[in-house]
């Protein structure tokens, strides 16, 4: 009887120790897989460069010569109006533990936010769209709805708060000479609606025809990857903007800090405004396809027009 136990207290440990091994297998090929495929994205996406396909995608330069004369002005949001990088490195971080994936740094967030969420998302993952086409979809989209419904409800003026000169740089806009101003973002457009309400303090306010209205009100149009056809650097989301706002897009001028904002611009025919002080460095601002590059918001407020 003893020995009986012995050998039953045997073979259950020989079937554990199997257990473990292969489980501790499966963790390493995923974190394997993972990390492969992060480190052929930082190889090919550390430094921005235009591909062909991507400089015979670019319209000919036909839009207003000069950002003065602009009628209409779009701005990215996350790196452009918002010092919000934290609050998406840090929901990023909890989808991807909750998923059982090796996180990542904050070199890794920062390069990625050219992708909208669930494209970025899949790729922290280690999912490309050409060798894991299937698999890049659907672990996207699931990761994509955890990040967005985190996301969201954890903006405020905390988290995602307008760098300084920002709500000046937009109170001063001449909305009374006709010019219209919209947001694109490559986050989910709640997450766009949500910053910038959370920016908008009933001391901010700005007149237009003897009636006050608030920050949030001068924007006319406001969307996210989730409502464009199709996400930046394709020019969709641009066009559905101009469209509420009422402006041809070759009058229409772009401001982001990612080269996804710039091929964007570029691809819907306008002028491109890059700014240096967002997740993506100089030098890749600057080799993207922007008209102008500025480091500071006063700059940017020389280029636009004014009241």
């Amino acid at each position: 009887k003893f020995i009986m136990n012995n050998n039953v207290i045997f073979v259950s440990l020989v079937l554990w120790f199997r257990f473990f091994v292969a489980l501790s297998l499966q963790t390493y090929k995923t974190f394997l897989h993972s990390s492969t495929n992060i480190l052929l994205e930082r190889e090919k996406y550390f430094s921005f460069k235009m591909s062909p396909s991507e400089m015979s995608k670019i319209k000919p330069s036909e839009q207003t010569k000069s950002t003065k004369d602009v009628k209409g002005i779009l701005f990215d949001i996350d790196g452009t109006l918002a010092d919000s990088w934290k609050l998406g490195f840090d929901a990023t971080q909890e989808v991807l533990s909750r998923n059982g994936i090796p996180l990542i740094t904050e070199e890794d967030y920062h390069y990625h936010t050219r992708y909208c969420t669930p494209d970025r998302l899949a790729r922290h993952a280690g999912y490309l769209p050409d060798t894991h086409q299937k698999e890049f979809l659907e672990v996207g989209e699931k990761l994509g709805k955890q990040f967005d419904d985190l996301y969201v409800d954890l903006v405020s003026v905390e988290t995602a708060r307008f760098y300084d000169g920002i709500a000046s740089l937009l109170n001063n806009l001449p909305l009374d000479s006709g010019v219209k101003v919209g947001a694109l973002t490559n986050a989910c457009a709640a997450y766009g609606h949500a910053v910038l309400k959370a920016n908008c303090p009933v001391s901010g306010l700005t007149k237009s025809h003897d009636r006050n209205i608030g920050i949030y009100d001068i924007f006319s149009s406001i969307h996210g990857a989730d409502t464009a056809p199709k996400p930046k650097p394709e020019p969709d989301g641009l066009f559905l903007c101009c469209e509420e706002m009422g402006v041809n897009a070759e009058n229409c001028v772009y401001i982001g800090d990612s080269p996804s904002d710039g091929l964007a611009a570029k691809n819907a025919g306008m002028l491109a405004i890059g700014v240096t002080w967002g997740s993506h460095s100089e030098d890749n601002v600057k080799n993207a396809p922007f008209d102008h590059v500025v480091g500071s918001v006063d700059e940017l407020g020389i280029l636009l027009p004014r009241k």
